[in-house]
């Protein structure tokens, strides 16, 4: 990505490139890069990992599912307690994967 502005003066050219770094175009001389600091660069790696570890840790101590609570729903469902409808699932299914 490149913006050019119509100024007097000095022009800054941004990029969409890796680099952290503002080139200013001087008209008649050479170009000058401006390192800048952004968000990413702003925070060493290992501070933002130290900073989620806890929370990535308590979330892989997680199940993928709630087996207790399926087992239940399961129960439920086949006492007759809890509403089945299949057309409504099919319903649903093909709505979900139709993306509408």
């Amino acid at each position: 990505m490149t913006i050019n502005t119509k100024s007097r003066g000095n022009r800054m050219k941004i990029s969409g490139t890796s680099s952290s770094a503002i080139t200013t175009v001087t008209p008649g001389a050479g170009a000058v890069s401006v390192p800048v600091q952004t968000e990413a660069s702003a925070a060493p790696a290992a501070l933002q990992s130290a900073v989620l570890q806890p929370a990535a840790d308590a979330l892989s101590a997680m199940p993928d599912f709630d087996a207790v609570r399926v087992a239940e729903l399961r129960e439920a469902l086949a006492r007759g307690e809890l509403p089945f409808d299949a057309g409504r699932l099919a319903g649903l299914i093909q709505k979900f994967h139709s993306g509408r």
